[in-house]
């Protein structure tokens, strides 16, 4: 119990259960508002299903209550993008017609390009918002080496993204043509899933400047926990 306590405390303001309860069931509520008459059923249902594993998971071990509150934040964040883009599918969100209605313009105004980039944005969060969670949870739970603390959620964002980018394609083989192209969001770039990977990545890599820009820089023994990362 008293470990528990003070791995809690190494990763900075938790926040109480109440506010984290709170903000669970505004996400609960904003996914089921989605739920209802999404465009494609069928992808909507393939695009919950690692959600549910993620929530399932995270409840099951209890991770939620004692991430940082940045990290709870930043996990509920992507999935309320990616709540977006599955109740529109990817291809289909229309962000155009929001930039109208807040700006008076279209994006295409902006960068003269038709094609829908809603799947690239939540490629690039996914990097950035996650890599930080990834982080926080290895550094406390597998006690990393400095190095390691902030090169291996990088790397794992990479993998990640690249096991991701497979199950697309398996998925598209399994399934058929419509379903298979609506889950994918390819929109006839040869290059999709390269550039989604590459975007996770540069998300990553922006979160893990960010990380190491921010890091505690007091020395080992002043920390509050100082065995929870290890020092080179």
């Amino acid at each position: 119990m008293h470990r528990k306590t003070e791995e809690t405390r190494s990763v900075g303001w938790t926040a109480g259960p109440r506010f984290r309860q709170w903000v669970v069931l505004a996400y609960g509520i904003f996914w089921a508002g989605l739920a209802i008459s999404p465009v494609n059923r069928a992808d909507w249902a393939l695009e919950n299903l690692l959600v549910l594993l993620l929530v399932v998971g995270l409840s099951m071990s209890g991770r939620w209550r004692t991430l940082s509150l940045l990290s709870f934040l930043s996990i509920v964040a992507f999935l309320s993008l990616h709540a977006v883009g599955a109740h529109y599918t990817y291809s289909l969100v229309p962000y155009q017609r929001w930039a109208e209605m807040l700006a008076g313009e279209a994006v295409t105004d902006w960068f003269g390009e038709a094609r829908n980039h809603y799947d690239r944005v939540v490629h690039f969060a996914y990097g950035l918002l996650l890599t930080g969670p990834i982080r926080e949870v290895l550094g406390v739970g597998v006690g990393l080496r400095a190095i390691g603390y902030f090169f291996v959620p990088a790397m794992m964002i990479l993998g990640f993204s690249a096991a991701y980018e497979i199950a697309e394609w398996c998925a598209a083989e399994l399934f058929g043509a419509e379903l298979g192209i609506a889950y994918v969001g390819a929109q006839g770039d040869l290059w999709d899933a390269q550039k989604d990977m590459a975007l996770a990545g540069a998300g990553a890599l922006l979160a893990t400047a960010l990380g190491f820009a921010m890091r505690d820089r007091r020395p080992t023994h002043e920390r509050r926990n100082p065995g929870d990362v290890k020092e080179n």
